[in-house]
């Protein structure tokens, strides 16, 4: 699925660029309208791809009886 994590990287990225010019305040008032919605809409698509993420390693950890294994992720997986 690499075409998904670029596309996930990407958004990140580029949400982090709209909060750096975001922070420095040297936008105008529209320009930084535009670049909170913008961003906003970033926060949700990520969001929304981490919730699928979430889901399919839920799905992954399934027993073979259908009971889940879910555990914390120790502090080396992450």
């Amino acid at each position: 699925m690499p075409e998904a994590n670029g596309k996930f990287e990407d958004a990140l990225a580029e949400l982090e660029g709209i909060v750096q010019r975001l922070e420095k305040g040297e936008l105008p008032l529209e320009e930084s309208l535009a670049a909170f919605e913008r961003g906003m809409a970033l926060v949700r698509q990520l969001g929304d791809r981490l919730t699928q993420v979430e889901e399919r390693v839920d799905v992954l950890l399934r027993s073979e009886t259908g009971k889940m294994l879910l555990r914390p992720l120790r502090d080396d997986e992450t």
